[in-house]
């Protein structure tokens, strides 16, 4: 199993319409950075958000297997405000299509890392597709500010043998997902 480079990212996303929207350039000016870099593609959060509350007073549990979406406040901005020690759930502006034989592990950025923000992922197995859901926690004991259409993360590539069953053939439950998805 080897990493890709960006000419392979670059092919994939234009060829095979593995990223879209695909930027071919890591783009840095007055922004976060975003875009193909030399192993891998920063990925930008977008501008919808669902934001952890305890405000209902009534909820004592997060439960993965049964969510309460009161829980989650629904917000839209170009920046987002996480309160402090608290979480966030978003979505990514691009959409992937993993070929069957490519895995995608996506790490943090180091601007938001620095600050006491911390991004969750989990792999992009093969022939999975759909808009990426980004779980942001603010690990800090300020509010934390996340900036829409920005970068969030870096999305790593590693090609291998063809599995004999993807995401797709097996119909994960988080298939084609186009908006934030819950548990």
């Amino acid at each position: 199993m080897s990493i890709k480079p960006d000419h392979w990212i670059r092919k994939m996303a234009l060829e095979q319409k593995m990223i879209e929207p695909f930027e071919e350039k890591l783009v840095r000016k007055g922004v976060i950075s975003y875009g193909l870099s030399s192993f891998g593609y920063d990925i930008r959060v977008a501008n919808e958000f669902r934001i952890f509350t305890a405000s209902t007073g009534q909820l004592t549990v997060v439960d993965p297997k049964t969510l309460d979406e009161r829980a989650l406040v629904p917000y839209e901005g170009d920046v987002c405000f996480i309160p402090p020690n608290s979480f966030a759930l978003a979505r990514s502006l691009e959409y992937f299509r993993m070929p069957r034989n490519v895995i995608g592990l996506c790490l943090g950025k180091s601007t938001y890392a620095r600050a006491g923000i911390v991004t969750n992922f989990t792999p992009f197995e093969p022939g999975w597709e759909g808009f990426v859901t980004i779980e942001i926690s603010n690990t800090t004991p300020l509010p934390a500010k996340i900036y829409a259409n920005e970068g969030i993360a870096q999305v790593l590539f590693f090609e291998g043998e063809e599995p004999e069953v993807t995401y797709a053939d097996r119909q994960g439950k988080y298939q084609a997902q186009t908006g934030i998805t819950l548990p």
